[in-house]
């Protein structure tokens, strides 16, 4: 005679739930295993990445951000309810209370087993203003759908009015957004508080993408700290001022200052947090200290392998696979999710930005002793056609030469190198080592020299003038 069936509650119904309950329902069927998912918005399974592009114009529409629809998902026997936002955790009697943000009505559901992916959430520093019609965050499909009905001219408080736009912050949602304002003919202005743009890459990196942005029409400001954001009668944002006293006119803001994890109901519930608010978890994704609860995505901190502490870095590769992680832990099986070097990439316009392992600040904290390298190059050889500039910064550690960190900025072609020194990270491997790699060459493809092979030996040859 069969068990009773258990009971798997995922609360948050993007990559890394639904990765998660979609894992598990393949290991355990239904007669096994019921799954109930809860998802606050109006998508399920949707690339954020994506959104800029979208916004952009580069993406025909909003529907091809979407891998698999709630009735997709339905028809595999998961019970997905959207528009429902759980509201509070009973770890100790396992159930959920979940609110219908339709209808309001609330009712509890039980568990035996419980998945986490609440995802992250746009910072929204609290200054006047900040809640006006006419500021986005993006981090959500519903965000994006929000900023495009704004940009679209739609009806109601959110239309914009003219063709301005603010971006608060240079990160890679920053960045991106910038670009895909001004290919929708904004006149676009980026507010950043740091030296340069991309704080993700070393200061003197990020000057390169400061001037290319700059020379790609974006207006860009440093050292910019935002006061306000000041509004008319009607409650809409007309502008944003900083603290030297600045007005830059804006029909529509954009917040791109970063995320944070959204984990207001994990605290409440007393579940173990790190320092940048993020759930903590074993290699398994199970929340440290709680047997019958995982979690995973945007939510969560997870294990640097260069600097060796807890990071949180949302990123959709990462989210993808803590879900098949959990799902697999979840349906009886084993899986571990080792930890990350850090990688990501991203674009404004031409120009192509990477990075890897740490930056000199990061390995400072680390308290790593370094060395550094940087050399100008091009992505292909340079006498082909279409050849374009590349500069690459690579960090190894003194005495040992143990590669930690690499930062791009170029050309077409150059973003995707990066993987190369993303594998040599997780290989622990050192940058004469890195020299030794066999990469593939022809002119359409490379100099003679990769790049990232010669911005190894230099680092090499400095690793080995710093001695001991």
């Amino acid at each position: 005679m069969a068990g009773p069936r258990e009971r798997l509650v995922v609360v948050g119904g993007d990559a890394a739930g639904m990765s998660a309950a979609s894992q598990a329902r393949r290991l355990k069927g239904p007669a096994e295993l019921e799954i109930t998912a809860f998802e606050r918005g109006h998508f399920t399974s949707y690339s954020a990445c994506g959104i800029p592009y979208w916004i952009g114009g580069l993406v025909g529409g909003r529907d091809e951000l979407i891998a698999r629809t709630p009735d997709e998902h339905r028809a595999r026997d998961i019970d997905l309810r959207m528009r429902t936002e759980v509201v509070e955790l009973d770890l100790e009697g396992q159930r959920v209370r979940a609110r219908d943000l339709e209808s309001g009505e609330e009712s509890w559901t039980g568990y035996d087993k419980l998945v986490l992916a609440t995802g992250a959430r746009p910072v929204r520093p609290r200054l006047p203003g900040i809640g006006a019609h006419g500021v986005h965050g993006v981090q959500t499909l519903d965000d994006g759908q929000r900023l495009m009905t704004a940009l679209d001219r739609g009806e109601g408080p959110e239309r914009t009015r003219g063709r301005r736009a603010v971006v608060v912050g240079a990160g890679y949602i920053g960045v991106e957004m910038a670009e895909a304002l001004v290919g929708r003919g904004f006149e676009v202005t980026v507010l950043h508080r740091g030296e340069q743009p991309m704080n993700t890459l070393d200061p003197d990196m990020g000057a390169l993408v400061h001037r290319a942005m700059n020379g790609m029409g974006i207006r860009t400001v440093a050292g910019a700290e935002v006061t306000e954001i000041p509004h008319d009668e009607e409650g809409r944002a007309y502008a944003v001022a900083t603290a030297a006293g600045d007005r830059y006119p804006a029909d529509v803001v954009v917040l791109g200052i970063g995320v944070e994890p959204r984990t207001a109901l994990a605290r409440a519930a007393g579940l173990p947090l790190g320092e940048s608010g993020g759930l903590l978890t074993d290699l398994s994704m199970r929340v440290r200290g709680h047997e019958n609860v995982w979690s995973g995505g945007d939510c969560v901190e997870v294990w640097d392998l260069v600097a060796g502490r807890m990071r949180h870095i949302p990123l959709g590769t990462h989210a993808n696979k803590h879900g098949q992680v959990i799902g697999t832990g979840v349906g009886g099986g084993y899986a571990t999710f080792p930890g990350v070097v850090g990688t990501a990439v991203s674009k404004v316009c031409d120009l192509e930005i990477a990075r890897t392992g740490l930056r000199e600040r990061d390995a400072l904290e680390a308290g790593l002793r370094f060395v550094t390298a940087t050399i100008h190059s091009t992505n292909t050889a340079g006498y082909y056609p279409g050849a374009a500039g590349m500069t690459v910064k690579m960090l190894a550690e003194r005495r040992t030469g143990r590669l930690l960190g690499v930062q791009i900025v170029g050309g077409a072609g150059s973003a995707k190198r990066v993987d190369v020194a993303a594998v040599a990270l997780t290989a622990g491997m050192t940058v004469d080592q890195v020299v030794s790699l066999d990469l593939g060459y022809a002119p359409p493809f490379s100099p003679v020299w990769d790049p990232i092979l010669v911005a190894a030996r230099k680092a090499a040859t400095a690793v080995r003038a710093a001695g001991v």
